[in-house]
């Protein structure tokens, strides 16, 4: 899973990427810091994967890992190549969903690139440029549609959603939160519109607004009505607190957080609201050679899930042994767990549920 981290400048993109990758990327109080996008590699807590751990105590433990792209701040024009735009947008496209940092936050010591702060604004600063590359899009693929129409009448209702589609995004309408049926929702997929990427608002606060209690941050309440708007989902993080915790040993991360009453670190928090917005789940593989957890999308069979680890366990798979987690830890060992026929045989049809951990036979 590759997450793309946008915003204007100066809203603390880089300070938030760095605190939760760790990977140092430059931060400075000035636009377009960053001009290459940083990439940092992180891995996803599953406190599953790590009683499994200590259950089997591997040699190998591999948890799942995402992705982020620190991609440099982008500006009015950004469409038009202003700004660099044109790169900052190519490197969006390549994302699988986009974590959009709002400033919600006043620091007289910080400069806003629009002089003042307005999540509202900032908001569709950034939405109007993805939209306008959008529309550049849809139009091309309209005209080519009306053109082959002439010759083939089936495409009329995609001529007619094109229209539809294009009228939206002129009146400011992001892609995603566009109404359309499923044969309507096929011809979105096949156009990589960045405006129909899932986006999280990351609403950055101060350590302050958390200690104060989140909602009485008038900033954030705004971002929460825009998101649920266009069914994006939004997340109130403080990335100067996520820099402080990402130096912390875990039990001062853990009295950190405690103080200020959250049960999970900003990281935590996002990775979860990803993984929900995404439609993600974590299936669980468990031996003495490797504990690992494995991404895949809610509603996978057990051999596409079979396919994750290498094609021919899908092509060859023959059945999947599975037990529930929460089954395994309470026997306290597969052993025991197929004593008291926990651990089942499931056939291709099988459906993949959170936490399953498995075991497939297959033969090529």
């Amino acid at each position: 899973m590759k997450l793309g981290i946008v915003g204007l400048p100066n809203v603390g993109k880089s300070t938030l990427f760095n605190a939760i990758t760790n990977a140092g990327a430059a931060s400075a109080n000035f636009p377009f810091c960053t001009i290459e996008p940083n990439v940092g590699v992180v891995a996803v807590p599953d406190e599953r994967l790590d009683a499994l751990a200590k259950m089997y105590e591997p040699d190998k433990f591999t948890p799942a890992v995402i992705e982020f792209v620190d991609i440099a701040g982008l500006v009015k024009g950004a469409s038009h190549g202003e700004g660099l735009g044109n790169k900052f947008l190519s490197h969006i496209r390549e994302v699988d969903a986009i974590v959009h940092v709002v400033r919600c936050f006043e620091n007289d010591d910080i400069i806003h690139v629009e002089g003042s702060v307005d999540p509202s604004r900032d908001i569709e600063t950034i939405n109007i440029e993805l939209i306008l590359s959008d529309m550049d899009i849809v139009s091309r693929r309209l005209d080519r549609s009306t053109k082959a129409l002439k010759g083939d009448k089936t495409l009329a209702g995609e001529v007619e959603f094109l229209k539809r589609l294009l009228s939206e995004l002129e009146n400011g309408k992001s892609a995603r939160a566009v109404e359309r049926d499923d044969f309507e929702n096929e011809i979105m997929l096949d156009m990589p519109l960045l405006s129909n990427k899932p986006v999280i608002y990351a609403c950055n606060m101060s350590e302050g607004d958390f200690e104060a209690g989140i909602d009485n941050n008038e900033r954030f309440k705004i971002v929460k009505e825009i998101a649920a708007s266009e069914g994006a989902e939004t997340l109130p993080i403080c990335a100067s607190m996520e820099a402080e915790i990402s130096s912390l040993t875990p039990e001062e991360k853990e009295m950190f957080l405690a103080d200020l009453g959250l049960e999970k670190s900003g990281l935590d928090r996002l990775i979860q609201t990803c993984y929900d917005l995404l439609g993600l789940i974590s299936y669980l593989t468990a031996g003495k050679p490797e504990v690992r957890a494995w991404t895949i999308t809610k509603g996978t069979k057990a051999p596409g899930a079979a396919g994750k680890i290498h094609s021919d366990f899908e092509r060859g798979f023959i059945r999947a042994e599975v037990v529930s987690f929460k089954d395994l830890m309470e026997c306290g060992s597969m052993v025991a767990a197929k004593e008291k026929g926990l651990v089942r045989s499931e056939g291709k049809e099988y459906v993949m549920q959170d936490g399953d951990v498995v075991l497939f036979r297959f033969n090529v």
